[in-house]
Parts: structure tokens; sequence; C-alpha cells
């Protein structure tokens, strides 16, 4: 794919429009009365990606990330009405600029910035005199030609994709200090604090209202709103955030509860009553803390870890995603997860980290990032599912238990399923890339998760740090940080220590450090000097979850593993199928499971050759560490149309007639077939 020529003629404007960035207020920290947070995002650009995760990035913008405009004009192209076109009005085009924009800051691409930026300046160039932004609505007697198939027209003004761009104007501000962003959400709030009783953001009975989603998802204008108060220090956004948690569905008050949590939904309709929707549940989980803010923290952490809770025991899958496709639908492994949900799981993690410094968010960051996250999408990154299953045979055209969708949706292709997922799968490498570090309160810097990048920030009364994080993570288990800075100065760096791992090392130039606690950031506070060299070393075992009717799943470090199958991709009129002819029924031994640390490290055997990782070490083909354990074939356990059938429970009787044998796994997210939910034997 080939970026579109006109899209340089943007560079002008761009280059007219742009700031250094460097001097601007970001609004990293909580004005008073909002609570002080321990970590804050740096500006976009901050962070630069490395080794396998710039590899990952610039596949994106060789794929569709960089080309969506072409790949999938009819709603991204020219004629969307994010672009004055009389077009697609609705989330999709904002969804792939809020992956567009950050990817581009990232890879210091000015051509796919460009691109992103013709849809930021028509958004300023074309706010209304009452401070609306966006699609105007064009009637049926104004058009002259059918608006493009697949293009959503219908309520042109509702609130909800207004809240993604909001996104990107706040993102675009903190990169570049591009004040006509800032005037422009400042102008649009007071329209909005003008007009939300009149039009709220979901009244049924209201036919003026906004939409079930902008109800749903108003904690994403709410965070918004918080941080422009933080830049601005004006007084009336504290009422529009109180505004708008009013009018947003009562998250807070249903993650308390719990009762809602416990539902499935059997109808792909939304209706009173139901079980949340997959990608609404995802957004949601920020909601406590983003209005914890100005409520209580620590009441809203605890409202979220319930709930985190919740979802593990009645939806969880193995991967740290939940069974929904799209209702929430348990924690069968052959439950659909969509990748919409990923993309919102991801982002409302990190801010949660950023608010409540709970390691624990981190923790369920990587363990998505690292296994549902690769696998989604073909490693050009041309394609994607729109569910993926934990235990998922083949890929075809065949009946599914989905309640949307069930023939087509773990096809990889572009729109099969629904489309939304084609335009928001974009933003969950970038963003993640972007909050691997996070300043500190305290003057510091801080890591959220690891993964190959360079960081250059400010730190303590304004001196310049760079510290290049060089890493194999999550492959292997040692993290080097190495730090530049243009005089010695103090300051605080918070290393974030995994749940997972209860041995745990810090080194800094050889020297030892006293051993940090799992499950906490541990900080090192010292005058550092340039050249000085960090050295994390994360031991990662071999454990154990348990799950669906009692069956395990195998884990190492943030890795889940999974049953290594061979992969034979066809083209199929909605997408690509993938079929195997390996076997894939077997169950692992209990005993082994159960026995203790020194039968585990014996039958479950990791193998790396310690070579350099290849560039994309998501393939199958260049994983780079596998695992060796025992399982039996269960010939109880059969194929359900193109599934793996229902799970028996565990631990089993030992099959007759069959042998013990040697099974090899490997990472879920180099995996496209797998099981990663085994039943167990005794």
């Amino acid at each position: 794919m080939k970026l579109k020529t006109s899209v340089f003629l943007c560079l002008a404007v761009l280059i007219a429009s742009s700031s250094s960035g460097e001097n601007h207020e970001s609004g990293r920290f909580n004005r008073p009365p909002l609570i002080e947070k321990p970590y804050a995002e740096l500006p976009l650009g901050s962070v630069k990606p490395g080794g396998w995760l710039k590899h990952q990035l610039q596949t994106m913008a060789d794929g569709l990330t960089g080309n969506l405009d072409e790949a999938y004009e009819a709603v991204c192209g020219d004629r969307n009405a994010w672009l004055g076109g009389d077009g697609d009005t609705w989330e999709r085009g904002p969804y792939w600029i809020d992956g567009l924009y950050p990817l581009a800051k990232l890879l210091n691409d000015p051509a796919l910035e460009a691109k992103a930026m013709c849809w930021i300046e028509w958004t300023l160039a074309n706010q209304r005199p009452s401070g609306q932004i966006g699609p105007f609505e064009r009637k049926q007697s104004e058009r002259k030609v059918p608006p493009p198939k697949g293009a959503q027209i219908t309520d042109p003004d509702d609130w909800w994709p207004r809240m993604v761009m909001l996104k990107i104007l706040q993102q675009h501000y903190m990169a570049t200090g591009d004040h006509r962003a800032l005037f422009c959400m400042l102008r649009y709030a007071r329209f909005q604090h003008a007009e939300l009783n009149a039009r709220p953001l979901y009244d049924p009975e209201n036919a003026e209202s906004g939409s079930w989603w902008a109800g749903r998802r108003g904690g994403e204008n709410v965070m918004s709103v918080y941080w422009l108060y933080n830049v601005t220090g004006e007084p009336f956004l504290l009422d529009l955030a109180e505004q708008l948690k009013q009018q947003t569905y009562p998250w807070v008050d249903d993650f308390r509860s719990g009762i809602n949590l416990k539902r499935y939904r059997y109808s792909e309709h939304h209706g009173e009553g139901d079980a949340y929707h997959c990608v609404n549940l995802a957004h949601a989980l920020k909601y406590p803390l983003v209005f914890g803010q100005h409520d209580g923290v620590q009441q809203a952490l605890a409202v979220t870890v319930k709930a985190l809770n919740d979802i593990r025991t009645y939806h969880g899958q193995p991967h740290g995603l939940w069974g929904g496709d799209e209702g929430m639908h348990g924690t069968d492994p052959t439950r659909g997860s969509e990748f919409c949900t990923i993309s919102e799981a991801l982002f409302s993690l990190e801010k949660n980290f950023e608010i409540s410094g709970d390691v624990r968010f981190a923790d369920l960051l990587e363990r998505i990032a690292y296994n549902a996250l690769p696998t989604q999408a073909t490693d050009d990154f041309s394609a994607r599912q729109y569910f993926q299953q934990a235990n998922q045979i083949s890929c075809t055209h065949s009946p599914h238990k989905f309640t949307n969708h069930p023939y087509e949706s773990n096809l990889f292709g572009l729109t099969n399923g629904y489309p939304c997922c084609t335009c928001n799968m974009h933003q969950a490498w970038p963003k993640f890339a972007a909050h691997l570090w996070m300043a500190s309160s305290d003057g510091g810097l801080a890591t959220m998760a690891y993964a190959p990048c360079h960081v250059t920030t400010t730190v303590g009364n304004g001196t310049e740090v760079s510290i290049r994080e060089e890493t194999d993570y999550p492959f292997r288990d040692v993290v080097r940080f190495s730090l530049e800075l243009s005089e010695p100065t103090r300051f605080p760096l918070h290393l974030r220590i995994p749940q997972w791992c209860e041995q745990a090392s810090i080194e800094i130039n050889g020297q030892a450090v006293p051993q940090p606690a799992a499950g906490s950031m541990t900080i090192l506070d010292r005058v550092w000097e340039s050249e000085d060299l960090v050295t994390l070393r994360l031991p990662m075992q071999v454990r154990f979850k348990r799950g669906h009717e009692n069956c395990v799943s195998v884990l190492r470090g943030p890795l889940v593993f999974a049953l290594k199958m061979d992969e034979q991709w066809t083209s199929a009129d909605a997408g690509h199928e993938v079929r195997s002819g390996a076997a894939w029924n077997f169950s692992l031994f209990e005993n082994d499971i159960v026995s203790g640390r020194d039968v585990i490290d014996r039958k479950y055997v990791v193998t790396d050759d310690g070579a350099s990782l290849a560039e994309n070490p998501w393939a199958l083909s260049s994983a780079p560490i596998s695992m060796k354990a025992f399982g039996v074939r269960n010939p109880l356990w059969g194929r359900y149309h193109d599934e793996a059938g229902p799970l028996p429970w565990s631990p089993a009787a030992f099959p007759k007639g069959e042998k013990p044998q040697r099974l090899t796994l490997v990472p879920y997210g180099c995996t496209t077939l797998r099981i990663s939910v085994f039943p167990t034997v005794n």
C-alpha cells in the first residue's frame, strides 16, 4: 500500500500550525480540587519505540493503519463528513485518527502526520459559532449522489463521536502546543455546558438527545474535560464534568453491586436488563477512577478492583479479556473477544494506573497487550479478526456460538463482523508504546510496562534526561536502562515489579540494591549521572490459572502459553480462513500441576536458544521461546462444527487406550490456532 499523494497538500498547513511544544503547559497533574495522582502521561513523542515494538508500529504504518483511507475508502476516504464530505458522520473516522496520529508521532513520519492533520485541521477550521464541532447535518434534498455504501449518516450531532475527537485534539496539543486545539476544546466545552440540559447524552424520551452509546460512554467526555481543566483552570469545567457524570450510565453503582456483571446476553440487540456490551465495559473500567479524581480515589480503586475480580470470575479468559461477543457471555474459551475491546481495555488500564499507581492495572495491561493483541491482526497488519477465541481450532465461515455475526466473525478480513474494529484497532499499540513511561508527581520518571524504547523528557528542576531501555521482554527477563543527562541530577526512578515476580532483582552499575517486593513500584532515588546503568531482572516461573470447568491455562511471566498448531491459510469471500490438520484435543496431567515447584520445573521446560529476537517475534515461525509439556489425547473432547467442543470437567479419568505425548506450547500472541485452556486428567 502507498500513501495518497494528495496528503502532502496538508504538509504546508501542518508545518505552519505546529510548534515545538516544549514550553506549553501539558496538564500533567491535577489542579485542586481534583485529587493529586501519582503518575501522568508524558507529552506524545517523549517515548520512542525500539526493537520489535518499532517494527510492529512500522508494519502498521505500511499496512491498514497508514492506508485505511484507501483500503476502506467508503468510510475513511475523502467523502467522510469529518473532512467536510457527504459520507460517514459517526465514530469510525475519528477512531482511525485516534490511532493514526499517535503512530505518526511515535515514528516521526511527516506523511502520516499530514494525513491525520487533515482531519484535525478540518475540525479546527469548521467549528461553528455555537462551539459545536464535527459533521454538519446534510438533508436528503441536498444530496446529489447517494452516500457511500456502508456509511453511517444518521444522527450527525451525536455526542459520542465528538468524545473521540476530543481525545485526538488533546493528543495534538500535548504533542505540539498548538493552542488552536485548546481554544477549540474550550469553546466546545462551553457549548456542551449550555446544551446538555436540553439535549442530554441520552434520554430515550427526548428525540433531540444523543445516543445510547453516548450515554454509556460519557466518562470519555469527563476524562477530556478534567484534562482541559488541569491545563486552563476554567472553573465551569468542573460543573460540566458533573453534568456529564449525571448523564452517564451509572457504571460505578453497577460495579459496586456486581449484579449486572453476572449476566449473560443471548441476543445481538441491546435491551434493558441485558448483560453489558463488551466494548462499553472496556471503556467503563476507567470511569470509577476518572470520576474518583474528584469524588475519592481510594473508594474508586476498591470499586474497580471488585469489578475486575467479578469480570474474571464470571467472564474471564486466559488472555486477560472477557467472553463478550458482543454481549458478555461467560468463561467458555470458545466465546469471542472483540478487537475493539482490546483497544479500549488497554487505554482504560493505562489511565487507571496513571490515576491510582496500582501495579495490578499494569500487570493486566501487559497480559492483554502481550497475548490478545498480537494475534488478532495478520502479521502484515492487512486484515483483522472481529472476534478471537482462546480455544480456536479453526477460523472458517461456519456457525459459532457468538451472539453477533456467528458465521464470519473469526475470519481475518476488513469488514466482517462490524467495521468498527477496522477503525478502532489502530490505537492499541501506539498508545501502549506512548504510555510505557510516565512522569511521577515527585519529579521523577516511572515505568508502567516493559518493551524496547527510548524516553526523553525533563526531571526534577528541568534537567533533560534520556533513558534507553533495552530488553527482549516479555520473552526474556532482563531489562536494562542506560541513562544520559545534561548534568548530574537527583530524581526518583520508579520501576514496576509485577505481582507474579517473587524474585526480582535490581543492580545499579553492577551493585545490587535491596530486593524489591512483588506487586510494587520500587523507587530508586539518587543522584544520577550519564552512563549510569540500571539492570532489572524479573525471573519468570511457570504457573497455572484455573478457569472454565476447572480447566487450566499455562503462564510464564506476562505470557500465556498455547498448544502449537500448524496453520493453513486460504482466501474466502469474507476474508482469510485458517485451518489445521494438527491434533488439538489434549489434556494435561493434574499431578504435574499440583505436585509443587520441583515437578513443574521438570515437566514444563522452557526452550530458548538465546538468539536475537526476529523483527516480528509474534509470528509463529519466529516465536523466540517454546515450552515442552506432557499431555494425552482425550477422544471424548470432540469438534463441534468448526469449534472445539464443550470442555470436560477437570480432572477427569485417564482416557483408556491413550498414551502420554510430548506437547509443544508457544506464546499465545504468536498463534492463530491454539488451545490455551486445557482440561486435566488424573
